[in-house]
Formats: structure tokens, sequence, C-alpha cells
């Protein structure tokens, strides 16, 4: 496992009563998840903490690879790590749907995710919706995911600009979340991180308040502060933007590899 620092932070914002959003992370595991919920009367919260709930004791319950007792498909052109966050979110979303049956006032509630798990040298990275990962790599900041939402669609399809998309009506509309289907497929990457990498996983409430280069900006002002602070100075930032939505930032450094001296390079 690589040494990394890691801290998490989520904020009400300035708009909302409740605040839906949740996160975890385990440095020593290498996990991290953040989950944005969705359903009016906070049934959002309830979503997002059933998914992260479920997902970190998903990975804590898979430290070894027991894949001859894997029970569910695997898919071998993958990570382990990768089919774990796959698993993992597939039964999040079954523990929200049974949710739902079972008490019917949490009926239309749903939650992104966006999650990552490290091991020596790959991190594996899962999300739906429209919580985001970015990487930070010397000065440049590079987005991991992309949202599962209608403006997105539109944009790749060239129908809408990115600006256009910032303020279009139907901006916070996800096309894929966890509670709206008996299955979910979340999106899976790997990429290999070197040291001095950071990794940014935040819900949808700092990315509409902040652009990308303001966000880039925010951490290369913060790399030399510990990632509290930078996930703090991030939250201020975009409480000062207008808040609009809950503000839910983690942050992991990567400060060494453990696969060797000269792995990093």
């Amino acid at each position: 496992m690589a040494r990394i620092e890691a801290f998490g932070i989520t904020d009400v914002g300035k708009k909302r009563k409740h605040n839906e959003d949740a996160y975890a992370l385990d440095p020593a595991e290498g996990f991290f998840v953040v989950a944005d919920g969705m359903g009016g009367h906070a049934a959002g919260e309830v979503a997002a903490k059933i998914t992260v709930e479920t997902i970190g004791e998903f990975i804590a319950a898979t430290r070894q690879k027991e894949e001859a007792t894997w029970p569910f498909k695997y898919n071998h052109e993958l990570d382990f790590n990768s089919n774990r966050l796959a698993v993992a979110i597939e039964k999040a979303n079954e523990r929200v749907m049974a949710a739902v049956a079972a008490q019917p006032w949490l009926k239309g509630m749903g939650t992104t995710v966006v999650a990552g798990l490290l091991n020596e040298k790959i991190l594996s990275l899962a999300h739906v919706g429209d919580s985001r990962a970015y990487l930070f790599r010397d000065g440049e900041l590079s987005r991991l995911t992309d949202d599962h939402s209608w403006v997105h669609e539109q944009v790749a399809a060239g129908i809408l600009t990115e600006e256009e998309a910032k303020t279009h009506p139907l901006k916070n509309v996800v096309t894929r979340a966890l509670g709206g289907g008996p299955s979910v497929s979340p999106d899976l990457r790997e990429m290999e991180f070197k040291k001095g990498d950071g990794f940014l996983f935040c819900s949808d409430g700092l990315t509409t308040m902040l652009s990308d280069e303001e966000i880039r900006d925010s951490v290369a002002a913060s790399q030399d502060a510990d990632a509290e602070t930078l996930c703090q100075n991030l939250v201020d930032l975009a409480n000062e933007k207008g808040g609009v939505d809950n503000i839910t930032v983690v942050f992991v450094r990567i400060e060494d590899r453990s696969a060797g001296p000269d792995s990093a390079d």
C-alpha cells in the first residue's frame, strides 16, 4: 500500500437545511467514497448513508483475494480492487432499493457515488452520477470521471457548450443513480499513480460553484498545506461563491509508493 495523507469534509452549504451528502475514508485500506443523495424529506440522506456504509462494509470484508469464493461475476480483465468496487456499488444499490420497498415514504430517493481504492501502484475508480474524481499532478488538474447527467450528454453530443451547461435549468438532472432500478452499472477505470499525485473526490456542490480552473488554483495554492486545510479552503470557496448545495470534498495525497524506491519516478 502506498503511503498517503487523506482528509474529508462535508458542509451543508448556504441554502440547504439538510446535508444529504455522505463520505467515508480509510487511509489504511486506501479506500475513499463520496455520495450525494437525492429525494425529498431528507430521503437522500438515507440513500447516501446506506451507500457509503454498504460499500465500506464490503471493502472491509474482501481484503483477501478470495476469487475462488467470489459470490458475483468476476471480471478478470480488471484489478481485484476494481471488482471489489463494482460489486460493492451493486450491493449498495440493492440495499437502497430494499429500503424503498420497505418504507414507501422513501420512494424516489437515490444517490450518486464516486469511490476509489488504492493498491501499491494503481487507483481503481468507480462512479455513478455526477459526483467527480480529479487528479492533481504537476500543477495540472485532470477530470477522471464523466458526469452521468443530461447536460453532460448534450455537451458530448455537441448540442450544448460547457458554458451553456453550467446555467441550464436541467443541469442537476442525473441519468444514472443508485436507487433507480434493480441494477446499476458503475463506470470503472484504473490508473497508475506516482509520488506527489493528489486525488480529489467531490459532490457537485463543489463543481457547480467552482470551475475546474478555480479548483486547480485552490489546490495549487494549498499544495504546501495539509489535506485538511486544502479541503477546508475548497469548501470555503464554494460557500463564498453561493454554496447552493451541500459540499463534500475528500483529498488524497500520495506521499510514497511502497513498490520500491524507483517506482514513483
